[in-house]
């Protein structure tokens, strides 16, 4: 197992996380942000710098490349920009598995390690970062890699309720502030092996990066007969906790 520099101590785990080197992260990917002159709303391209430091107003910063997160969150009228964090989620998916993390804890120290990897560039921003796990009677599914990978998960999750772990945690300055981990419950029909094959060999595009091998939003809706817990969570981002946090704050009006 990799042995990790020390920084401090994971609040329920126990568990340290990694020292980001600040520089070992830098590239020239195009951020993406939101224009704010004239009232507009298109994306502009803001290259990263070799400082490591990116200079911007106080706006709430998604540590992520998710879509469906982003559109979450601007859907709900916050003014946001999006920086993928780009940590080696395998690696510690094992790490922690290795040091018996329940599901609920690896999907809060994920989501933490990529909040503090971009504030760590983004002084003073608010940085959010998320992260959802899928979880079948103990065992952690990660995204599929393959088709075949695919079909396999598919067939363990058919006929079956999988939990689904969504951590969304807040960081300013290297310092979380906020987290909350949401939890809904998916019943899947049972599914034939033939349905598999041809629901992977339509979809794979849409779900080779989804947990569970589906998108609630699309045709993944019709795998399955019941589901407790709100969509938000389902789809990846708890958004009522967070607007309900932000609101006491006095980050939001009413």
């Amino acid at each position: 197992m990799k042995v990790w520099n020390l920084s401090y101590q994971h609040p329920r785990l126990g568990l340290c996380q990694p020292v980001w080197n600040p520089l070992s992260f830098l590239d020239k990917t195009p951020v993406k942000r939101r224009s704010t002159l004239g009232g507009g709303s298109a994306p502009q391209s803001c290259p990263l710098g070799f400082s490591g430091v990116i200079h911007m107003p106080s706006e709430i910063v998604l540590a992520s490349s998710s879509e469906i997160r982003a559109r979450i969150l601007r859907n709900a009228g916050l003014e946001i920009v999006t920086v993928p964090a780009r940590i080696d989620e395998e690696m510690i998916r094992q790490s922690l598995s290795a040091e018996g993390a329940t599901p609920r804890d690896l999907a809060d120290f994920l989501a933490e390690s990529k909040a503090l990897k971009v504030s760590s560039r983004l002084p003073g921003a608010l940085c959010l970062g998320a992260d959802q796990v899928l979880e079948l009677k103990g065992k952690v599914f990660s995204k599929p890699e393959s088709p075949e990978e695919a079909i396999s998960q598919l067939s363990e999750l058919s006929g079956q309720t999988h939990r689904l772990l969504s951590a969304l945690v807040a960081v300013r300055d290297g310092a979380p502030l906020w987290r909350h981990v949401g939890e809904a419950r998916l019943t899947m029909r049972p599914l034939s092996a033939p349905f598999i094959a041809d629901y992977v060999a339509e979809n794979w595009e849409q779900i080779r990066h989804c947990v569970g091998c589906y998108r609630i939003e699309a045709e993944g809706i019709r795998l399955f007969s019941a589901i407790q817990g709100d969509l938000f969570t389902v789809q990846g981002l708890p958004l009522l906790p967070l607007l309900n946090w932000l609101h006491v704050r006095g980050d939001l009006d009413t």
